[in-house]
């Protein structure tokens, strides 16, 4: 088993904690974590986009100019596409993105995002994660007193609205909990933040 330090939100080690090779310490695919973050995204997207044909702007019924004599190309409409104001060609329609992976082919992606954060020493766990007032000053003071500038993801074991409301002013973080972690906010951040608690969820949702 993997072996990770225990910190306590002053940054201060508290002790040692250890986790399981077959969800920190697998082997990593980088074309599964693509497909996985592909997906996500494209679920992500709300597909309304939406533009006119040439069939669909109005005006345009009448043919501009004569066919011959004017010296000018022939036209017959001006809500042609090559016209200013004139119809989209292949236009975007409104259309759904989303598509579905394999349960575990996710989960799989989910350990793999994990262990990313383990071999690159990404990974910071945090005894007793919770604020008892919602205050940007002490997850500020948090983040400072754990060594991390850069973006970085909070976890928690739960819904915890005094952590994300108090973490989410401050630029390049986010809150989550363990029961929606997903892989692209794992590796879109440099550090990833994880209560105690919230690995030992992790865990045993990962075991079954």
């Amino acid at each position: 088993m993997a072996t990770l330090d225990l910190y306590n939100m002053s940054g201060k080690k508290t002790g040692t904690m250890d986790v399981k090779d077959e969800i920190f310490g697998v082997e990593v695919n980088k074309s599964v974590l693509h497909d996985v973050v592909v997906n996500y995204l494209a679920n992500q997207r709300q597909g309304t986009q939406s533009t006119l044909t040439r069939t669909e702007v109005r005006g345009g019924g009448i043919k501009p100019w004569r066919q011959k004599g004017t010296g000018r190309a022939r036209q017959g409409s001006i809500r042609a596409p090559q016209w200013t104001g004139g119809g989209v060609v292949f236009a975007p329609k409104p259309r759904d993105y989303s598509y579905t992976l394999n349960k575990k082919v996710k989960k799989l992606a989910l350990k793999m995002a994990l262990t990313t954060k383990v071999t690159e020493d990404d990974i910071i766990v945090v005894d007793g994660l919770g604020f008892e007032e919602i205050k940007t000053a002490a997850a500020a003071k948090m983040l400072k007193d754990l060594g991390v500038s850069e973006k970085a993801l909070i976890v928690t074991a739960e819904n915890d609205t005094n952590v994300y409301k108090s973490a989410r002013n401050i630029e390049g973080v986010c809150v989550s909990n363990a029961d929606v972690l997903n892989v692209y906010e794992i590796l879109n951040h440099k550090k990833l933040i994880i209560a105690k608690a919230a690995i030992e969820k992790i865990e045993e949702v990962c075991a079954q």
